[in-house]
């Protein structure tokens, strides 16, 4: 006797041989339709995969976790956070109300360790504690950013900062500078529209500026999670980052380079300026896992 067809060939089946009762340019946009919902549903389980199996670090399940409970509590712009989220999410590593120098000895451990999360929930606190980002609370040193893409504002947010994060697999990036004295400062690229800038809206341009409420890549809600990286913590490495980065921004505005979706964009930017700084090799800037992760990271720096 013949086994018994599996409930999913007989699915597959079905769909291969399914009568449609429309005809004409209906039928066709049917199956474009269904064509269509497939390739999304298999590039959702792929960036879903990916998500939860790199840059995991050693306890993947408490990351996951930690990610979660953030991305729950993440206001919208505009609005507090709730007094239970810090309790949540850190207070089993530092307890309820942390000063600034147990935050500072927690970062520099999680630094030391690789890639770390750094939240909006963490940033809220080292805010209520210092009125702003320094040296106080996150360890001096030069740090690359990168963080899922999605909306800040209702009515979408609530949805998709969940969908951003897992199911969109690229990240954007960013190089945050911190001081020894002073206010962090955040060195942003994107598109001119990006930054509400109406003149050559296409342009791919540059931004720095202070590491506060209303900066570009500032963790808040859609982009709570920050998976940040010490490129240095050498105090002579940081003292000159911003002059570099300073002529990165000019050198941008000079060139007129048009932003691209996959390059150069603002990932292409970070690329070659750690490239350029000898943080990273043109081969390890050019892996499959980081064009996948950062698309345009390891593009041409001409």
């Amino acid at each position: 006797m013949p086994d018994k067809p599996s409930r999913l060939h007989r699915l597959i089946d079905r769909i291969r041989h399914a009568r449609y009762p429309l005809t004409g340019w209906r039928r066709a946009a049917v199956i474009s339709g269904q064509a269509v919902a497939g390739f999304v549903g298999v590039f959702a389980a792929v960036n879903l995969a990916l998500s939860l199996s790199t840059f995991r670090g050693e306890q993947p399940i408490e990351r996951t976790v930690q990610e979660l409970q953030v991305l729950w509590f993440s206001p919208v712009d505009g609005r507090p956070m709730s007094s239970a989220a810090f309790a949540a999410v850190h207070g089993g590593d530092l307890g309820r109300s942390p000063d600034s120098a147990a935050i500072h000895a927690f970062l520099e451990d999680e630094a030391e360790d690789g890639v770390f999360l750094l939240d909006q929930v963490m940033i809220d606190r080292i805010l209520d504690l210092n009125g702003r980002v320094d040296a106080r609370s996150v360890p001096s040193g030069i740090y690359v950013g990168a963080h899922a893409l999605g909306p800040d504002g209702l009515p979408f947010v609530p949805v998709t900062k969940f969908l951003a994060h897992y199911l969109l697999f690229p990240r954007h990036a960013y190089v945050l500078v911190v001081p020894e004295e002073g206010q962090a400062m955040v060195f942003s690229a994107s598109q001119n529209a990006k930054f509400n800038i109406r003149e050559h809206p296409d342009r791919l341009s540059a931004r720095i500026e202070p590491y506060a409420p209303g900066a570009y890549d500032f963790p808040s809600s859609g982009q709570a999670l920050h998976e940040m990286t010490r490129v240095t913590a050498d105090p002579v490495e940081v003292a000159g980052a911003l002059d570099l980065l300073t002529r990165t921004q000019a050198d941008l505005e000079a060139r007129g380079v048009r932003y691209g979706l996959l390059a150069p964009n603002s990932n292409t930017v970070i690329g070659c300026l750690l490239e350029g700084a000898d943080a990273i090799s043109r081969e390890r800037r050019s892996s499959i896992l980081l064009a996948l992760r950062a698309p345009g990271f390891g593009a041409a720096c001409d």
